[in-house]
């Protein structure tokens, strides 16, 4: 599943912003809060726990960040498994950003597996576009977390 959205932001700005678990509560709308330390900067190894609306709570890694270009994190709740990639370019006025998504289930887990990766692609591009809209509302659109750094 790929899906491509254009934000009114430079790449860095939205790199900044979407690779930070800290700020995904605040555009993906599936999240209630996240489990990482305040003070810790995203980093290939970071893990977390992603607290959301339904009850579930996959423990999430990043393994791959190349700064303003490609983030990879991989999420794992008991028979799933999910990877979703995001590509950062920058373009006039803003960014393309691509995401790419992969999300597997094992025996029991299988057909829901399929059936949430076919509802992804909608969802993720909805969450995209909520953080180019908070991105933009914010002085010069700089992005960053919500305590101002």
């Amino acid at each position: 599943m790929s899906v491509t959205v254009e934000l009114p932001v430079s790449a860095e700005a939205a790199f900044r912003y979407l690779c930070d678990p800290r700020n995904r509560p605040e555009w993906q709308s599936s999240l209630r809060s996240v489990e990482v330390p305040a003070d810790e900067e995203p980093h290939v190894g970071q893990t977390w726990c992603d607290n959301t609306s339904v009850g579930v709570r996959p423990h999430m890694e990043t393994t791959e960040l190349v700064p303003f270009r490609v983030w990879t994190e991989r999420g794992r709740w008991r028979g799933f498994s999910a990877t979703l990639t995001l590509h950062f370019t920058d373009v006039t006025g803003g960014c393309r950003v691509r995401a790419d998504a992969v999300v597997e289930g094992r025996g029991a887990w299988a057909v829901p597996a399929l059936v949430a990766g076919l509802l992804a692609s909608p969802a993720i591009a909805a969450d995209l576009r909520k953080a180019g809209r908070i991105l933009a509302g914010r002085e010069g659109g700089a992005g960053g977390r919500r305590d101002g750094g």
